[in-house]
């Protein structure tokens, strides 16, 4: 029997090549937390999750000091048993934030690890719906210095040009007049068939803010308005779902299964964004997307296209991968060897065992730097 031998860890500050803003926040680099776990027989899976702006070291240390002599020795098929016992191990350190991702990671790793030893892709391994590709919509539209209402058009047409039938761009940093020339440029540059999102990242305070922007902005048809307010707000989002006909989408940065539940018993989500990165892996992730089934609920899993593509191509009610086209926000493509491809507005899930593309190790050098758990 093959057992886990070693892990490793590193930690990736990548910067952004332009100063990014979202509604209520600045983005300068990324930090990114990456994993590989070895069993005894030599195999390999890997694992990663976003950090946040700062303190990517805290990432290591919940790898290295708490999660990992969880798992070393351990058999790597035993994955209901190994997340129990590294959520036990992290009860007083982090059931959420940075050591839940830090679980997540690992926890990722492991499903590639016994994907890749099984020699199924990721989505096969866990059962597909989809066998050769997923919807997906590009997601774009950020705040840069200069970006003007008519740009953010012209942004979202060039991904309709490349084939995609839906596209996401962010909203909430102007005021209200100024946001609705925003997505009245988008939808005029996009037409009426294709579907547009709307992503505040959590900038509005409450109900009364909000729908100073939705009435204006329900016109235009939007897909979804999503994380409209702190994800710990539970209650106005449900609120929210009853003063506006946009569904409500959120739970991006949502923790656990519990979380999820308390959102959807008080009806505050109409679509599920839920992270396998942040909310304790694929594990947990498939957890909630079952619960979610059972509310009739729709999963559109929040970006890491690589990991998302296979999950969503496993999972009846899952919708959309959001799909990042270049590394100019999600600069974590720069740090694989391999990048999913897209054809008509649905992006071809990797064919190969496990996730389908390992770390590019001469640029993550880069960034980071390894060290090993044994």
């Amino acid at each position: 029997m093959a057992t886990i031998h070693s892990i490793e860890v590193c930690v990736a500050r990548v910067p952004l090549d332009k100063v990014t803003y979202l509604s209520n926040r600045t983005v300068v680099d990324r930090h990114y937390g990456l994993v590989k776990v070895r069993s005894s027989d030599g195999a390999e899976g890997i694992g990663f999750c976003y950090v946040g702006n700062a303190a990517g070291e805290i990432f290591r240390v919940a790898v290295e000091q708490l999660l990992a002599p969880v798992l070393i020795g351990r058999d790597s098929l035993a994955v209901e048993g190994l997340w129990k016992e590294m959520y036990q191990e992290s009860l007083l350190q982090g059931r959420m934030g940075t050591v839940m991702r830090a679980l997540s990671a690992l926890d990722i790793a492991l499903w590639d690890l016994n994907a890749r030893t099984a020699g199924l892709p990721l989505h096969k391994y866990l059962g597909a719906v989809e066998l050769d590709h997923v919807d997906a919509y590009a997601s774009g539209g950020y705040y840069v210095d200069g970006k003007t209402a008519e740009q953010v058009g012209e942004e979202m047409a060039s991904y309709v040009a490349l084939g995609f039938k839906a596209v996401k761009m962010k909203t909430g940093r102007w005021s209200p007049a100024g946001e609705e020339s925003r997505v009245k440029a988008a939808r005029e540059a996009i037409g009426p068939d294709v579907e547009l999102m709307l992503d505040c990242n959590n900038g509005w305070i409450d109900t009364v803010q909000a729908m100073q922007y939705l009435r204006r902005f329900e016109q235009y048809d939007p897909y979804f308005i999503e994380e409209p307010f702190s994800p710990d707000d539970i209650e106005s989002h449900a609120r929210l779902t009853k003063l506006t006909r946009i569904p409500v989408a959120t739970a991006e940065i949502g923790y656990g299964r519990w979380y999820h539940k308390q959102l959807l018993d008080m009806g505050g989500a109409s679509i599920l964004q839920t992270d396998a990165a942040v909310c304790g892996g694929i594990t947990e992730w498939r957890r909630i997307a079952a619960m979610a089934s059972g509310y009739g609920i729709q999963m559109c899993p929040h970006w890491f296209h690589d990991v998302h593509a296979p999950l969503v191509a496993a999972t009846q009610n899952a919708r959309y991968v959001e799909f990042f086209w270049d590394d100019q926000v999600l600069n974590f493509r720069r740090l694989v060897d391999r990048q999913l491809t897209h054809k008509e507005g649905r992006v071809l899930l990797h064919q190969t065992p496990g996730l389908g593309f390992n770390f590019d190790e001469a640029e993550l050098a880069r960034y980071g730097r390894w060290t090993k758990v044994s």
